[in-house]
């Protein structure tokens, strides 16, 4: 199975074209070449048509092409009618996407109104209670036909009205039947999407798009992997297009660091027609992060056909990358996390690294020398080697090598004329030919400048230098380094587009952190707000931080309805969700614990809650 055509080289996915709404007045095509949208959604209550209508208008501002909106009730559904109505009074065509969860009803409803319909198959057809239970084959196809009993008027509604349907799953909110069978694992999720695919080709619908969302970063860019792989396995017909993102990724450097990880790293590689960027905050500040994302990704990435210059006895030669390539090298297992194995070795006399010790922070010596000072003992967020200091080989991959120690650490040399995230899996895959194990040292960047107080990026493979904004190079960093780090490859990292030297050092960590390579703080999984949120999730975000965030290795989810509940916190070991208006249950993992907390006491209760399982530490007083 394969996912992409290439680990080396940037081959956008070729799928079949869907349309979604006229693109003669708004609308827009996905697949097939065309430019990837960017889609957000609104945080409103979908019964309050104005905000709703001024919302839309907002995103749409700022360069929104889809707008998804929440239908949790038939009369919700209902209420798009109201809500499309008055955008095309006022000149607005953008597409609309409702967002259907637990009532086909609700869908049959909505798609009398909107372009698109959002499905998930873990709860569309199905009443999810985490029941343990075998199914017989004869079972199990009893249920498929369920399944489709209930799908099927959708399908030929959309076809009557020349509707889309986006088929997403989500981790952890699986059917138990999927459940069962697959367990909460890429291949559940893809399986889940399948089924409802082959209802709506049974019936010669092909106008949809897939998803597979997840608030892990490396679990999501897994099943979106596979998901590409399977759809090859059945067949050149079913190139169907797909949308990527990473679901409650949280807000701030957070939430941009994990949507960059996995958004980032299947754009690289070819793969996604729409985007979105998931955040804790305003719906329009996702539009700038998707923004920029896109325009990254011609930076970071290689088409087969350019070429590398490499020196030789004779002087220089001019190759295509494809005669580099190690021949069926593939430096990594792309379907199934597993970490790259290497030896243990001495980066200084107080730090190891690679084997099975964690991924180390690496500074420069001028990073060094601005934070050294600053750093406690007891700090979690410190460097640990300094570059300069270090034994490293730095090694151009375009070129034959040689290493005769397996304990020397490697890296990918400045000024190699390749993106970072190639000339790191061409290093990978040119040591796995030699039958070397060597740890790798991961650079966010291959050409750092910094002119005065300005910070330019002069990548090689790019004409000319430009000013690298800090939020950019957040980004870049992320993508390159969490790519790599979800592809299994690095025993250390090295931030250098960042010129802070404290910014860059937490970055580094923040970015270890989003991975799951490290935990050093609090890790939160925190839906975006819709209109089935109960309470305000960015006010409430802030003041569970605020009491939290210095219990190092506890994971907290933060959602704002049972729809984000104890499914998609799939891994979280405490959760603060929306029950009831004024209402809020605390789970333990996904068992809920307590019901109906008025939401003036939830957050004490989560304290409480965090104590009684032996997770909570008193934070420490920083003095003035």
């Amino acid at each position: 199975m394969r996912y992409c055509e290439s680990p080396f080289f940037y081959h956008r996915r070729k799928t079949r074209e869907v349309v979604i709404g006229d693109p003669a007045r708004g609308g827009v095509i996905i697949g097939r070449g065309h430019p990837v949208v960017k889609q957000s959604m609104l945080t409103c209550d979908t019964m309050d048509t104005a905000e709703s209508v001024k919302q839309t208008l907002d995103l749409v501002a700022v360069g929104c092409q889809l707008v998804r909106i929440t239908a949790p009730t038939v009369k919700d559904a209902a209420n798009l009618q109201n809500i499309v109505a008055e955008l095309h009074k006022r000149g607005c065509f953008v597409p609309i996407v409702a967002d259907i969860h637990f009532k086909p009803e609700a869908a049959m409803e909505a798609v009398k109104w909107v372009e698109v319909v959002r499905v998930n198959p873990g709860n569309y057809a199905d009443s999810k209670k985490f029941a343990t239970k075998e199914y017989t084959d004869e079972q199990y196809t009893a249920e498929l036909k369920r399944i489709e009993e209930k799908f099927t008027p959708l399908v030929l509604e959309c076809i009557r009205l020349k509707r889309c349907l986006r088929i997403g799953t989500n981790h952890g909110s699986l059917s138990d039947r999927i459940m069962n069978r697959y367990g909460d694992t890429p291949l559940g999720m893809v399986e889940s999407a399948l089924e409802f695919a082959r209802i709506c080709r049974k019936h010669k619908f092909h106008n949809f798009k897939f998803s597979m969302k997840s608030s892990n970063p490396k679990v999501m860019i897994e099943c979106y992997r596979l998901l590409v792989a399977r759809l090859e396995q059945e067949g050149p017909d079913w190139n169907y297009p797909i949308h990527l993102g990473v679901t409650e990724a949280g807000e701030g450097e957070d939430g941009r660091i994990k949507s960059a990880i996995g958004i980032g790293s299947l754009l690289c590689d070819g793969l996604g027609d729409t985007i979105r960027v998931s955040l804790t905050e305003d719906s329009p500040r996702e539009i700038e992060v998707c923004t920029d994302l896109l325009n990254l990704v011609p930076k970071l990435t290689l088409s087969e056909g350019r070429v590398t210059r490499v020196p030789n006895s004779s002087g220089e030669k001019s190759l295509g990358l494809a005669e580099l390539v190690p021949p069926n090298a593939f430096p990594f297992d792309p379907f199934h996390f597993e970490r790259r194995e290497t030896p243990e070795i001495e980066l200084n006399e107080n730090t190891k690294c690679g084997g099975e010790q964690l991924i180390r922070v690496v500074v420069t010596r001028a990073t060094w020398d601005k934070v050294a000072a600053k750093i406690r003992p007891k700090d979690d967020v410190k460097p640990e080697a300094v570059y300069e200091d270090l034994n490293v080989a730095e090694i151009n991959p375009t070129q034959d090598f040689e290493i005769n120690c397996e304990t020397q650490l490697v890296t990918v040399k400045d000024g190699v004329n390749l993106p970072a995230i190639t000339a790191f899996r061409l290093l990978a895959a040119k040591l796995k030919r030699l039958g070397r194990d060597n740890p790798i040292l991961l650079k966010d960047c291959l050409n750092p400048v910094v002119v005065s107080s300005l910070r330019l990026d002069s990548s090689a493979h790019s004409a000319d230098a430009t000013p690298l904004n800090p939020k950019i190079a957040l980004l870049r960093a992320s993508v390159v380094i969490g790519s790599l780090l979800a592809d299994g490859i690095g025993d250390a990292i090295l931030i250098r587009g960042e010129a802070g030297g404290g910014q860059s050092l937490r970055l580094a960590y923040n970015i270890l952190q989003a991975a799951g390579c490290r935990s050093f703080k609090t890790d939160y999984v925190a839906c975006p707000s819709c209109g089935r949120t109960l309470f305000n999730l960015q006010t409430v975000t802030a003041r569970i931080k605020a009491r939290t965030e210095h219990l190092k290795g506890v994971k907290i989810a933060i959602m704002g309805c049972i729809v984000n509940g104890p499914g998609e916190m799939a891994d979280a070991d405490f959760g603060y969700v929306g029950g009831a208006p004024g209402k809020i249950n605390l789970y333990v993992g996904k068992q809920a614990i307590k019901f109906n907390i008025p939401e003036a006491e939830a957050v004490d209760r989560l304290v409480d809650l965090i104590k009684e399982h032996n997770k909570w530490v008193k934070p420490e007083m920083v003095k003035a």
